[in-house]
């Protein structure tokens, strides 16, 4: 699970904790809504009647507040995943691009996105079914291909030209 499916997660726990509670100060608020006109029948103008209307009113006027807050986050929360869904399709794009300037084979390609994604040697091996030294070989022809001299340079080629937006 990377870091990104995490904070999602929270913000999805958070949002939802915050809508429990709403919900639980809703059946609160019924409660004294129900309490208040009981008094208001019974005591039409006394001070105390007036002033728990008056909390009743701040009650339920901050439950639609809070659940306007919560609407307006999950809005927020729906947008940012669309753009982040975006961002990625558009990084991937712009990496497959790159890749086939460089002339990297099928194979050079996918061993470059799992060095990319942070793999280590013997995690592409394992994944590709290959030796180390396969890898390793065909990470020393990315390298030469793309004008590196390693993996921490690889990547920061990428970030570095997003971050000054060359690519594209």
């Amino acid at each position: 699970m990377n870091f990104t499916s995490l904070r999602f997660r929270r913000g999805r726990h958070e949002t939802t904790a915050l809508a429990t509670f709403m919900a639980l100060q809703s059946i609160a608020a019924v409660f004294f809504v129900g309490d208040v006109f009981a008094d208001l029948v019974g005591d039409l103008g006394s001070p105390h009647s007036l002033q728990e209307a008056f909390v009743v009113f701040v009650l339920v006027l901050g439950i639609f507040l809070a659940g306007w807050q919560l609407r307006l986050t999950l809005q927020r929360m729906r947008d940012q995943e669309r753009a982040l869904d975006t961002a990625r399709g558009e990084l991937s794009r712009i990496v497959e691009n790159q890749f086939e300037e460089w002339g990297l084979t099928p194979a050079e390609r996918d061993v470059g996105l799992l060095a990319l994604k942070g793999l280590d040697l013997a995690e592409i091996a394992e994944m590709r079914g290959a030796a180390q030294g396969t890898v390793r070989a065909q990470l020393t022809r990315i390298y030469a291909k793309a004008g590196v001299s390693g993996r921490h340079q690889f990547a920061a080629w990428f970030v570095e030209d997003l971050l000054v937006g060359k690519l594209a």
